[in-house]
């Protein structure tokens, strides 16, 4: 039950501090290239484990990554006002080539979960640069659980109670797959019409605008996203350390795609263990092609 976390910044830190507020491991480590950081990020979080779940924070070199079952990878360069997640590209790809292939050595066993942005293009390069180890990235888990946030407000219920996926990209091209979509074991619509609530095409559309904006309006009023993610990586590793089965939208490599991509899978101890193909509308699905068209398209640019 040991995880390890590559990336102290906040991204790396806030999934590390869900981890230990949810009682997810009996270990933790954090590495960073900034060592100071990683400690300093470590100690911090170690002082909530008393008066959560108990869990040992602690911090080292690659080499502490040893035994882990999950290593959730969060280092690289930060997303920047007015840039998008495909701008991160070459600069991450570069720091994935030096960095993945000693994570692999020192974590023979464990997971890869990748977190790092372009999410999609470097779950592929590190599918390529780990051989033999089961990897998948976050994928659209946070687009998903933002729209279901954005229709539970609208339907006056607990998230909980929506389903619905976000697929494709984990970016400009995702896909709001409104087909999927339920409340209560209702169609968005039916549900809506039960409760005597408006939906209109309008309605629908300010749902697409604040899923799709979401990450660039909060990037723009305090510079990075990170409680969002930091609990969807933290809900995406327990699915894989409790061996729960879990449908979640995360990205893999997908041969029919031919790219990494976001479908409903069901995720277990061994990372990825099968998808969920949706049925979907024409109009869903000549989307989600464009989606994996503008993934293979940066993808070729990184192959070695």
């Amino acid at each position: 039950m040991k995880v390890g976390i590559v990336g102290a910044g906040l991204v790396g830190a806030t999934a590390a501090y869900a981890l230990t507020l949810r009682g997810s491991c009996s270990d933790l480590v954090l590495t960073d290239k900034d060592e100071q950081r990683a400690q300093a990020e470590a100690q911090d979080i170690a002082h909530a484990a008393p008066v959560s779940h108990g869990a040992r924070v602690s911090s080292g070199p690659l080499e502490a990554l040893a035994g882990s079952a999950v290593v959730i990878v969060a280092a690289g360069a930060n997303q920047q006002p007015g840039e998008s997640r495909l701008d991160l590209t070459g600069r991450n790809a570069a720091i994935f080539r030096g960095l993945i292939p000693g994570i692999a050595a020192h974590a023979p066993g464990a997971v890869l979960l990748i977190a790092t942005n372009p999410v999609d293009t470097l779950t592929d390069l590190t599918t390529r640069l780990a051989p033999g180890h089961a990897v998948l990235g976050s994928g659209t888990v946070l687009d998903s659980a933002r729209f279901r946030h954005l229709i539970a407000r609208r339907a006056g219920v607990d998230p909980t109670h929506v389903h619905g996926y976000v697929l494709g990209e984990h970016g400009d091209s995702e896909v709001l797959a409104w087909s999927t979509v339920t409340v209560a074991g209702l169609p968005v619509e039916d549900f809506m019409a039960a409760r005597g609530l408006p939906w209109t095409p309008e309605i629908r559309a300010e749902i697409e605008t604040g899923t799709r904006d979401a990450a660039a309006h909060i990037i723009g009023g305090k510079r990075a996203t990170y409680y969002g993610i930091g609990a969807s990586l933290a809900r995406i590793t327990e699915r894989i350390l409790d061996d729960r089965r879990a449908v979640l939208t995360v990205s893999a490599p997908t041969p029919e795609f031919g790219v990494s991509l976001s479908l409903p899978r069901i995720v277990s101890a061994g990372g990825v263990q099968g998808t969920v193909m949706p049925r979907l509308t024409a109009e869903e699905s000549e989307a989600l092609e464009a989606s994996a068209a503008v993934l293979r398209h940066v993808g070729e640019s990184l192959k070695d």
